[in-house]
């Protein structure tokens, strides 16, 4: 108001004027002559041609990131593998393809988000992030890769547990040095307790396998598998409830519930504008999940191939290489929010991924398997559950306190890159290929 207010050359005596005048009527006539002006020069937005509306959207969405070039690397993998058939670059050029999609699928998601409000835009972003995860486990499955679909999945969730939130604690942290950074302790115990749950639903399968007690082997996980993750697709459908209904504010910082004004002005110039409109959002979504998916069909296929000409462990691409090509709309949003100061949004993204793959994604896809007629289970092998039982337990042992530092988010990366290495080493046994 100040620089509406300091009109010509006589800011002081306008200032006096509206002391002893009412400010109402000063704001009448400023918006009218406000309306006076921008009524005959500037139509409204809305007014656009249809080929502008197309072209500015286009220009938003593929053109203001830099690493929107990636993008090209699409169709260069339809190219090679049409002409040479060397699956090492095929993989290496899709897993580059797909980078982007990614990236932008979350954008879209974020631009859907403002018109959806701050829970139903948190679940949007969870769950478009991992969509990339979902169709490549999907094409997996198909091809009959059950490993492959255990693996991505689990790398997805200590890709996000450990890397991304890592990333955004350290980031938030060296922005805060001063100060440790806060967020909602009690949204964090109620994740880290449906994430135990999806341990208790992959680690039983497992021990009963391992032990050999069941009661028909290899029939009694199938089956117990199936069940647990029906139990598991209610437990998140009640989740999803508890979010939406009883718990609404969830994914407001807690650093701006308490204030009546503080932050309130520039978060609205930054962040109360989206760029394209709920439509656009909408097309870009559905076209940004059908490139991902047409790219993912050459990605799957040449995942072996890729494996035996780098000589590199099919273990280690499908969770390590992969989750962090699925992730990268997450790394961006919650490393952004930690550096705002908003840290419920960066652990609503991480953890609240993690929370949706591991209580949705991997029950789905076992449910999907079975439609299939593909005996997708939850024993994903004494390794993998050990590591997922460990990282959640370490998880939460940070989160407990409600606060974070560089230092917490240093130790989650640096937890990350022990994982890497094991699973570097890592290799199945021959019986279970």
């Amino acid at each position: 108001m100040d620089h509406k207010l300091q009109v010509g050359d006589r800011p002081h005596v306008e200032m006096g004027s509206i002391n002893g005048r009412s400010v109402e009527e000063f704001e009448e006539h400023g918006h009218e002559n406000v309306s006076q002006k921008m009524s005959p020069f500037h139509p409204p937005e809305r007014s656009r041609s249809f080929s502008e509306s197309v072209s500015n959207s286009i220009r938003i969405v593929l053109l203001s990131n830099k690493l929107n070039w990636l993008m090209l690397f699409g169709p260069l993998t339809i190219l090679v593998h049409t002409f040479s058939g060397h699956n090492g670059w095929v993989f290496f050029f899709s897993l580059l393809g797909i980078t982007p999609l990614a990236e932008r699928l979350g954008y879209a998601t974020e631009q859907l988000a403002f018109y959806t409000g701050a829970t139903v835009g948190g679940l949007l972003n969870a769950t478009f992030g991992n969509a990339t995860e979902l169709i490549i486990s999907i094409h997996a499955l198909r091809s009959g890769m059950i490993r492959v679909v255990q693996q991505s999945l689990l790398g997805s969730i200590l890709s996000n547990m450990l890397l991304v939130l890592g990333c955004a604690f350290f980031s938030g942290g060296l922005i805060y040095m001063k100060k440790e950074q806060v967020f909602n302790k009690g949204t964090a115990v109620v994740n880290s307790g449906l994430l135990l749950m999806a341990v208790m639903g992959l680690l039983f399968p497992a021990v009963l396998h391992y032990t050999h007690s069941e009661v028909q082997f290899g029939k009694s996980e199938l089956a117990l598998s199936r069940f647990s993750s029906c139990i598991m697709l209610v437990a998140y459908a009640a989740y999803l409830y508890y979010q939406l209904k009883t718990q609404n504010n969830q994914y407001v910082p807690l650093n701006e519930e308490g204030s009546p004004s503080g932050g309130n002005a520039n978060d609205d110039d930054d962040e109360d504008a989206p760029e394209i409109s709920k439509l656009e959002s909408l097309i870009w979504l559905a076209v940004m999940t059908a490139w991902i998916s047409y790219l993912s069909d050459y990605l799957v296929d040449a995942i072996q191939g890729a494996s035996d000409a780098w000589k590199i462990p099919v273990s280690f691409i499908s969770v390590i290489l992969l989750p962090i090509v699925g992730n990268a709309a997450e790394h961006a949003s919650a490393i952004m929010f930690a550096m705002k100061d908003k840290l419920d949004i960066s652990l609503g993204v991480a953890i609240g991924s993690s929370t949706q793959i591991a209580m949705f994604g991997i029950p789905f896809c076992v449910v999907v398997g079975w439609i299939m007629g593909c005996p997708m289970d939850l024993n994903f092998q004494l390794f993998e559950t050990a590591v997922l039982f460990i990282t959640v337990l370490v998880v939460a042992f940070l989160l407990q306190e409600g606060t974070s530092n560089y230092f917490k988010g240093l130790m989650l990366m640096l937890c990350y890159v022990i994982v890497a290495a094991s699973f570097f080493v890592h290799v199945d046994p021959v019986k279970d290929e």
